[in-house]
């Protein structure tokens, strides 16, 4: 095991490196139950996609600890999923989810071609540093979002508008001005899975601070049993649990290539590698660079590696019947537990796996306000790196702060990246105009030029898609 990942160069052990890995995978643990809801309108066999989804997840996983040692779980992305559900939607769709499959599967070879050709791997030296920890800074916040809204303790309001109750449930909908709306916090008394919440996020907190090994894992333990005299927790889940997954109805290998020579596949094929680019980007740049592993003199290579089997993992899970396989950002909660190898990602990968025979019913009872403190707390974490961005340098300190801030905002970590990026180049080629100093100019990598202007045709042509 040691020479396999190289526990003591890391400074590890293997039992900091199987919690950060079980913590990654009840963090994660969700999309197994919410990729199956999300695709089930467009004909495909609920049964089919959460096999597809734990087997997907978990061989890829593996494959990022075996190949990679990076301690990074993966899984069908959240957004892509959602996007794929309207492609192939069983009513109104433009391709049946075959043919979507399809779509999937060839934006994964183009995915693979270009960590290839070191296309993605070039990322990593072109982009600024600043806006590299603007991206693990926007991706804890991103984190921290997704937490609060898993763990109800956001809500909204509308100003003499519908109830939230209404528009969820589709018996209303609404066409707001920015000043008519209002986020704020759920009733704590009212709501008790956003007080399981806040009693899970107070738990953290105090083991947090007191340093102790394994405290996101402990407290999502914790939480989930507070949960039961609350109501919260799915106890029944367990009452009368079925191990063995129904195979009889499966997706694997259902690609159809029918529609290859039509411009409207090829143009969700670009939509799914563009978005995959930027997401999967920022998640391994961000989760790298929070764990420490790029600034290890083999960072960059084991990054370009990393990206391959990210890439492959997307043809991989459209072989399985499943939609494009990314980087999890939720990984940060393994490595805040202290995972730093690839034995974080085989235990990840190995509890998916199993989870299609035996874990299913017991994942269903962790309830999401008991993982939402873990999500918090891995945001207040990666918030420290807002500390090494020259904020002094105002064609720098922008650019990251549009992407930290639009990640959260939009809810979309490409949209921070591409903003980013476009107003980086845009500010700095000004500066140089203006500049006469050498010195004082900024060197803009030809690469971030090409990302700048793949990122604008994007909004131009694709309408932000």
């Amino acid at each position: 095991m040691e020479r396999l990942f190289k526990l003591g160069e890391f400074g590890t052990n293997p039992r900091t490196e199987i919690i950060a890995g079980i913590t990654t995978f009840v963090t994660m643990a969700y999309i197994l139950f919410l990729n199956p809801v999300i695709l089930k309108g467009t004909g495909m066999s609920e049964g089919a996609v959460f096999f597809a989804t734990a087997v997907g997840a978990g061989l890829v996983t593996l494959m990022m600890g075996l190949f990679v040692n990076f301690p990074v779980g993966l899984a069908p992305g959240m957004g892509l999923n959602a996007y794929f559900a309207v492609v192939a939607a069983a009513n109104g769709g433009t391709m049946t989810w075959q043919v979507a499959l399809g779509a999937v599967f060839v934006s994964g070879l183009i995915f693979i071609l270009l960590t290839v050709t070191g296309f993605r791997q070039m990322l990593v030296k072109a982009l600024p540093d600043s806006l590299k920890y603007a991206i693990t800074v926007g991706i804890g916040l991103f984190i921290t979002l997704i937490g609060l809204k898993l763990g109800q303790v956001s809500s909204v309001s509308w100003v003499g508008g519908p109830s939230a109750e209404a528009i969820k449930n589709g018996a209303a909908s609404v066409n707001l001005l920015f000043f008519e709306w209002n986020i704020g916090l759920t009733d704590f008394m009212a709501n008790k899975g956003a007080m399981l919440t806040l009693i899970g996020l107070l738990i953290a907190g105090v083991l947090t601070t007191l340093r102790i090994r394994g405290a996101l894992l402990i407290t999502i333990i914790l939480t989930t049993l507070i949960g039961i005299p609350l109501g919260v927790t799915n106890t029944e889940a367990l009452s009368n649990p079925t191990f063995l997954p129904d195979f009889s109805n499966l997706s694997v290998f259902q690609l159809d290539f029918s529609m290859l020579g039509s411009a409207i596949f090829w143009e969700v094929v670009i939509i799914f590698v563009f978005v995959e680019l930027f997401d999967s980007f920022g998640t391994l740049v961000g989760t790298a660079n929070r764990a420490g592993l790029l600034n290890r003199p083999d960072g960059e290579k084991r990054l370009g590696r990393a990206m391959f089997v990210d890439g492959s993992g997307v043809s991989i899970g459209a072989l399985l019947g499943v939609t494009p396989m990314t980087a999890y950002v939720e990984s940060a909660a393994g490595i805040e537990s202290g995972g730093r190898t690839g034995l974080t990602a085989v235990t990840t990968g190995i509890l998916f796996l199993l989870s299609v025979f035996a874990l299913a019913p017991f994942v269903a009872v962790i309830p999401d306000s008991a993982t939402a403190p873990a999500l918090i707390v891995v945001g207040v974490l990666m918030m420290s790196s807002v500390r090494h961005i020259e904020w002094d340098d105002f064609g720098i300190a922008m650019p990251a702060f549009l992407t930290i801030a639009l990640m959260p905002f939009t809810y979309s970590i490409a949209n921070g990246i591409s903003i980013g990026i476009i107003f980086f180049v845009f500010l700095n080629v000004v500066r140089n105009l203006f500049t006469k100093e050498q010195d004082k100019k900024v060197n803009i990598h030809w690469l971030i030029w090409v990302i700048a202007i793949l990122a604008l045709a994007r909004y131009i042509f694709l309408a932000g898609e």
